[in-house]
């Protein structure tokens, strides 16, 4: 503090406690020893600001070698007189100088407590020599001064803090969307009505798929641990007579190595049947499905006759972008630990599933890898309903077979189910309220478009986990999941039809 500044000033500055060596617990009960009660509050208030403050400081905005511009806290005794030469006295109006000094206690602290605890010692000493050299100090008043030396913590453990809340609160604001707002992004083409059609032909007994074609179903996340999933759907092709198979892959894995277990069951299905195959993925299969296509369509363009992406987060979810990304005050409880906790040693997965869904990554991957435009491509996205009768809406998941006591007594089964429906009409109520996004509860509309697609936007409220797990209350007045499925691949296939014949019409 140089000795210029005045009493007047001083004395109107608030009172900031922002000296890391008021952590000790002897400083501030010395500025209280005239009044016990006080002393012992000030006793208890150090204790636990320095219990806060150790909390807090592995979080610390800036280095200890950069510190920051804070600002530390020295007090003289309220009946020192101006330019008096007893300020060095400590026994001059039975109130001491409180000057920050390391107890033995900061011994045990970090070595930042400690390299910094140390620095701010030594700025206090100087800072009361110049106040000892100044004639400006009032007679019967306490004189607050604030130094302009540099703090590493302090101040920037609240910077730090408020920019972790402003991250939090801001969340993915900014990236929800950030496909179609990209330059270059060929516009999609919008064929509900013709779906619509369909799934109406479909209800009336006529079916379009074609024998000539197998279909490749491609579950996605967590997809290993629901035994139904799309089962309903493949036995509905086979009692048609169609190919059609489950990708039986490891869901949880990442985006990469899924797409080359995807390849690889392509390759398989065409070398055993000769015939193309039609991919269909929900979720993050649909994001598999794609990067496989995106990485390795030099080897499959002649096997694959398109893609269906019914679900999927193409463009990122905002629910793993908010689950995982740094800078939050979910650092603080180590929600990341949390869920690599969950994935990869619960469910025995890899963190890296759920990394790929980001905003971040999402945007990395297609800066490298681009679906071909020769490839039909469909994009299926849906709301879910949040109305209050969604919260009895049970999932059925899995079958349990009861124990029988004679082999020719039928095995009774049971169904599993789950209030899927009521969490995906909670999280979307979250994103409708906190972003003004409409969703399926887990993916938003517009990040689940593929720009340049064919996209089919229904009017009916489907939530994210319909279109793999029946409901036990299903409308029989509505089309199931297998006919939506259904529906879906008899559009893609006219759209494969028009397309090549579009390319045939440009070659002549």
């Amino acid at each position: 503090m140089e000795g210029s500044n005045n009493t007047t000033q001083e004395s109107r500055e608030p009172f900031v406690a922002n000296d890391s060596s008021l952590q000790n617990n002897r400083v501030i009960p010395q500025l209280l020893t005239s009044v016990p009660a006080l002393n012992d509050a000030a006793s208890y208030l150090s204790e636990t600001t320095s219990l806060f403050t150790r909390c807090f400081m592995d979080f610390s905005a800036e280095p200890a070698s950069r510190g920051l511009g804070g600002q530390e806290m020295v007090t003289f005794g309220s009946a020192e007189s101006r330019g008096s030469p007893a300020l060095n006295t400590a026994s001059s109006s039975g109130s001491d100088l409180a000057v920050g000094k390391t107890s033995q206690s900061s011994l045990a602290a970090p070595l930042l407590h400690e390299g910094l605890s140390r620095t701010l010692s030594r700025k206090s000493s100087q800072s009361g020599n110049a106040a000892k050299n100044s004639e400006d100090l009032s007679e019967g008043s306490s004189a607050q001064v604030l130094s302009r030396s540099t703090s590493p913590n302090g101040i920037s453990i609240f910077q730090g803090l408020i920019e972790r809340v402003r991250r939090t609160v801001r969340g993915s604001a900014d990236d929800i969307g950030w496909l179609q707002r990209a330059s270059h992004m060929p516009p999609v083409d919008d064929q509900t009505d013709r779906f619509v059609e369909i799934i109406d032909d479909i209800r009336h007994g006529l079916h379009g798929l074609p024998n000539s074609m197998v279909y490749l179903l491609v579950p996605g996340l967590f997809s290993n641990h629901g035994p139904l999933y799309f089962v309903n759907t493949k036995t509905s092709f086979s009692k048609m007579g169609l190919t059609c198979h489950i990708a039986k892959i490891h869901s949880e894995a990442c985006v990469e190595k899924n797409a080359r277990e995807i390849k690889d069951y392509i390759e398989e299905i065409y070398w055993g049947s000769r015939k193309r195959v039609l991919l269909l993925g929900h979720s993050k299969g649909g994001v598999d499905a794609a990067a496989a296509l995106s990485m390795y369509w030099t080897d499959l363009k002649d096997k694959v006759g398109g893609l269906v992406l019914a679900q999927s987060p193409y463009g990122g979810s905002p629910i793993a972008s908010d689950i995982l990304r740094e800078g939050q005050l979910g650092d603080y409880v180590n929600i990341r630990k949390l869920m690599e906790t969950l994935i990869c040693k619960v469910i025995k997965g890899d963190l890296l599933a759920l990394e790929d869904l980001t905003y971040e990554r999402r945007k990395e991957f297609l800066s490298k890898y681009y679906l071909p435009k020769e490839l039909p491509v469909i994009s299926f996205r849906t709301e879910a309903s949040i109305s209050p009768a969604v919260l009895a809406t049970l999932s059925r998941v899995a079958h349990a077979e009861l124990p029988t006591f004679s082999a020719a007594q039928p095995a009774t089964t049971f169904p599993v189910v789950m209030p899927l429906g009521a969490v995906m009409a909670a999280c979307a109520q979250l994103l409708q309220i906190r972003y003004g996004e409409k969703s399926d509860g887990l993916v938003t509309c517009c990040d689940a478009e593929v720009p340049g697609s064919v996209v089919v936007r229904p009017k009916r409220k489907l939530d994210h986990a319909w279109m793999v797990y029946s409901e036990l209350n299903d409308n029989p007045t509505e089309a199931d999941a297998s006919q939506v499925c259904e529906a879906l691949l008899t559009l893609l296939v006219e759209v494969g039809q028009r397309r090549r014949h579009e390319l045939s019409s440009k070659d002549e």
